[in-house]
């Protein structure tokens, strides 16, 4: 399985968290990986020093697809898929460790890539896509938000509670851990 890229977006649609490992099919790099490196302007979580201000057209369209998707399957999925915050386009199963928690839209694929999508109770979204041969990646998702986030990111006390105006994650524990566990455990 292949890990394209990562994104996290924050309850007000501010991508917080972007990190790349290869381009999508179909993109100008063609498969090299396209990590980013400060002389090229990025910082270290991922994001370039413009995209804090106006956003890049890629994390954009992602949120924006996920967002678009989601309201429509809360929509078109009647009451029960208003409340909770987890989504899922898939038939309905729980999640291991997660009792009555209502899932309404998980992923979607299209020919080229697999889109994975988890909301937390806090309304952050985690997004990763991946090779379309990839399994449901929802369980790694929320292991991200569980064991990585939560722990290297929100426990801590440096790290704001509030990423205003897009300001990222800054947490080199966290990056560090992330790639270990894309690189280690997803491959």
């Amino acid at each position: 399985m292949v890990v394209y890229s990562f994104f996290i977006f924050d309850r007000h649609a501010e991508c917080i968290y972007q990190r790349q490992w290869y381009p999508r099919p179909g993109t100008a790099a063609g498969g090299a990986s396209k990590d980013l490196h400060p002389s090229d302007g990025a910082l270290s979580n991922g994001l370039t020093k413009d995209s804090h201000k106006s956003g890049s057209t890629d994390t954009r369209l992602v949120f924006g697809a996920v967002f678009s998707l989601r309201n429509m399957v809360r929509k078109l999925g009647g009451e029960d898929d208003k409340y909770g915050p987890q989504i899922q386009i898939r038939a309905p199963q729980q999640a291991a460790g997660e009792e009555g928690e209502k899932m309404s839209f998980v992923c979607y694929r299209t020919g080229q890539y697999k889109l994975h999508y988890y909301e937390t109770p806090t309304n952050l979204k985690f997004v990763m896509m991946t090779d379309t041969k990839a399994n449901n990646m929802r369980l790694a998702l929320h292991q991200i938000y569980v064991n990585l986030y939560v722990e290297y990111v929100v426990k801590n006390p440096l790290s704001p509670a509030e990423h205003p105006g897009g300001v990222g994650v800054y947490n080199e524990l966290f990056e560090e851990s992330l790639e270990q566990f894309v690189t280690r455990v997803l491959s």
